[in-house]
């Protein structure tokens, strides 16, 4: 455990010190296209975050290599060297998209060749446990085909998912926590070597978000891009991959009763990650609507919009912030109550602390509709939107007044920095620092 601290901790460190720099380097390159009609921020800002994020990732296998107990697995396994080579060549490709806004086929062929690259070194789905019958064994057409169809999904699923500042970096750290913690209770707890590779990916994977993260945070100073956005995809894809097609439930019999009940046993954990629907359930529910409603009003699958579940969200009503914490909310309910269910399914204490964080999560989500109304002592310290009806239409009045008297208007106290509204529900002007948004070609 002290060796993947120290990894995920340099991998922290190599990242956030190498956003600054590509920050700078991004902005004198051009990388900072105008703002789309779909996108939420309101001045252009820098893209090619993915370069730090790459370079903490190879700072993160290098740590590795060169320690102890981590040395064994790029010893007795190729995987590291696969994740490297499929990692650098999507990486490649998202840089280009980000500079040159390369065709959607044309990035969609480039994820199918990474996937290939990393199937080509090793890294593939041998077999899937299946529940009553114990594991099945693939073919190497079958292996290959389904490992680079899951890698696809999860690279587009986190693309699609990263809308809103921090939300593809937060949620797929959340992600990649749990699958952290069940890897390490496959490989430690259960001394199955073949699950060290991926809980290795799980800890970089972390470094590589939780370092990007301070810099991408509401109000981002640089965003990740698509070569971030499928670099962690791909990372994601490989870890759950991984210990999903290489880690034998024979070895579990041992420790379950036999080969059925162990495929039982961990049913749980194992389809969500074979599909890594669960791990990525948010993501891969966005990606799969928006195919449909893409589709059904006649568009490219690939073609753009603002349907996504964060510009819902945004549309009920929640602030920026509130509208990312309620996406982490929801995607660390489902990943970490999957694995907390894997570890004791016959719990009834997690199934109802799990219904009643969902029942939790469904207040929060409508929250907007059910606005409080602040006493009426207390409206002059609450924003307008929490005071009655009629104070704000005295206020409307008043304003009037003033208008067609020409009294001048009492002076607006300014904002500090700081204090409560910036940057939140009910910030709604331009920053100060920014004093032309116009220029950008804003179309809002």
């Amino acid at each position: 455990m002290r060796e993947y601290l120290l990894t995920l901790c340099v991998t922290v460190a190599v990242t956030y010190l190498l956003t600054g720099p590509v920050r700078k380097f991004a902005i004198a390159a051009g990388a900072m296209p105008e703002i789309r009609a779909r996108d939420v921020h309101r001045e252009p800002t820098p893209r090619l975050g993915g370069i730090a994020m790459f370079g903490g990732l190879c700072a993160g296998l290098l740590v590795a290599d060169h320690l102890q107990n981590l040395n064994g697995v790029f010893e007795r396994s190729n995987e590291p060297r696969a994740l490297l080579s499929g990692a650098a060549l999507i990486w490649l490709i998202g840089v280009l998209d980000d500079k040159f806004e390369i065709d959607a086929l044309i990035k969609l062929g480039g994820q199918m060749i990474a996937a290939g690259v990393m199937v080509m070194q090793g890294l593939t789905i041998l077999w899937i446990p299946v529940p009553g019958v114990g594991t099945v064994p693939l073919t190497q057409w079958q292996g290959n085909l389904l490992t680079v169809a899951l890698v696809v999904i999860t690279i587009n699923a986190v693309n699609f998912v990263d809308g809103l500042d921090g939300l593809a970096a937060g949620m797929v750290c959340i992600a990649t926590g749990a699958l952290f913690l069940y890897g390490y209770r496959i490989w430690f707890g259960y001394g199955i070597e073949a699950a060290a590779p991926a809980t290795l990916f799980a800890a970089i994977l972390m470094g590589m978000c939780l370092g990007f993260l301070p810099h991408n945070m509401h109000p981002a100073r640089i965003f990740m891009g698509d070569s971030g956005s499928m670099l962690i995809g791909l990372v994601l894809a490989a870890s759950a991959i991984s210990i999903t097609g290489q880690v034998d439930p024979d070895a579990l019999a041992l420790f379950a009763g036999g080969e059925r009940n162990a495929t039982h046993a961990m049913l749980p954990v194992f389809i969500p990650l074979l599909l890594p629907l669960t791990i990525i359930a948010i993501p891969v529910a966005d990606l799969v609507l928006a195919i449909v409603r893409r589709t059904w009003k006649g568009q490219s699958p690939f073609a753009a919009d603002r349907g996504h579940l964060h510009h819902r969200l945004l549309e009920l009503g929640h602030s920026h912030s509130r509208a990312v914490l309620i996406m982490y909310f929801w995607s660390g309910l489902i990943a970490f109550g999957t694995v907390a269910y894997s570890v004791n399914s016959a719990s009834m204490w997690i199934v109802l602390a799990i219904a009643a964080l969902s029942a939790l999560g469904l207040v929060l989500l409508l929250l907007p509709r059910f606005t409080p109304r602040a006493p009426r002592w207390a409206e002059g310290l609450v924003p307008p939107r929490y005071r009655h009806a009629g104070r704000a239409a005295e206020a409307a009045a008043e304003a009037a007044v003033r208008e067609a008297t020409g009294a001048e208007p009492e002076p607006v106290r300014p904002i500090v920095a700081g204090v409560s509204g910036v940057n939140g529900a009910t910030a709604v002007g331009p920053r100060s620092r920014f004093p032309d948004r116009r220029k950008a070609g804003s179309t809002r």
